[in-house]
């Protein structure tokens, strides 16, 4: 039984996506076959690295190598499944000091997180490829916020969210000039730049997939209709607050061209494990949002729902991953 590979689920993080990255982290470590794999649950905050146990801590994580003592033994990590949503698990830190210490893991490389963290970098870049998109401004924190201009360019409303960020805090939809100012000052306080983009009327869809080896697993395509104004924060995570619907009542033309961007975008950006990625539909044309490479996993999250409709389990596509990283 020694044999069976040491598996790290990793949660926690330091952005304001924490509490979601916990229950993610849950989820997936109930998920991991037992009979392939030993998981152990890691939990990090700042520098406070730490094996948790029936939510208790029973360890610390020696960072010069990722191990731990348990019962006296030192246990060595082989496989490292994260599920940080924010930095420094979604924007390719991690990633880095993982090359370093040669464990493998379940996300995408170094520069293809950090391109796709960073919506501004990652929406010019796939713009080379006629990825539809909605156009966007720009402004760093502290900038002159010139209103007229931002209107002038896009008009309104707009949406504003930070550029570096997930989960929809900070975002907030303008609708009068008045509005703007404030809302990138909130934007601020999630990350360094804002970004105002245009507002595109249309109905969410998200699609998450993976490829593994040779073979592409393209998730069945989520409709989302928030109550809400918009898919913010409350409407992500609040039972009720949401209708997701799963498969997505398309059309099977539009379905297919859904997947299919999917997997082109996974490919330009060169995604690694599940990744999880957000447009609007509009006039039949699927409008890039933002890509997700360490999406929600949590039991009520898209792709656990997507995995589910496709009659397949998580345990499984989990196992696929780990098995690939490790060449097993």
């Amino acid at each position: 039984m020694k044999n069976k590979p040491n598996i790290a689920v990793i949660s926690g993080g330091d952005s304001s996506e924490y509490v979601v990255s916990v229950k993610s982290g849950i989820n997936v470590y109930n998920a991991i076959d037992t009979e392939k794999f030993t998981p152990w649950l890691v939990q990090m905050r700042g520098k406070e690295w730490i094996i948790l146990e029936n939510g208790e801590k029973v360890a610390d994580i020696d960072k010069s190598d990722f191990s731990f003592s348990y019962n006296g033994e030192k246990i060595k990590i082989d496989f490292a499944y994260i599920t940080i949503h924010g930095t420094p698990g979604e924007d390719g830190i991690l990633q880095g000091y993982f090359d370093l210490t040669g464990i493998p893991y379940s996300t995408c490389s170094v520069h293809s997180s950090s391109l796709t963290f960073n919506k501004w970098f990652c929406s010019n870049y796939l713009n080379n490829f006629g990825i539809r998109m909605a156009q966007s401004v720009k402004l760093t924190k502290g900038e002159l916020i010139d209103v007229p201009g931002i209107i002038k360019k896009l008009g309104l409303p707009v949406f504003v969210k930070p550029n570096a960020g997930g989960s929809s805090f900070g975002v907030t939809k303008v609708k009068t000039a008045g509005e703007l100012a404030e809302a990138v000052k909130k934007a601020w306080e999630e990350s360094n730049e804002a970004l105002v983009e245009q507002f595109i009327e249309g109905t969410e869809f998200t699609c998450g997939l993976v490829k593994i080896r040779n073979k592409k697993i393209v998730f069945p395509v989520t409709e989302v209709l928030p109550k809400n104004e918009f898919f913010d924060f409350e409407a992500k995570y609040t039972p009720g607050v949401t209708e997701e619907i799963t498969p997505a009542r398309l059309p099977g033309h539009l379905f297919e061209k859904c997947q299919n961007i999917s997997s082109q975008i996974y490919d330009l950006c060169q995604c690694s494990g599940i990744v999880r990625i957000d447009y609007i539909l509009k006039n039949d044309e699927f409008y890039f949002l933002e890509v997700n490479t360490t999406p929600g996993m949590t039991a009520t999250s898209f792709v656990p729902q997507q995995i589910k409709a496709m009659g397949m389990e998580l345990k499984n596509i989990i196992s696929l991953i780990i098995e690939d990283k490790l060449g097993l």
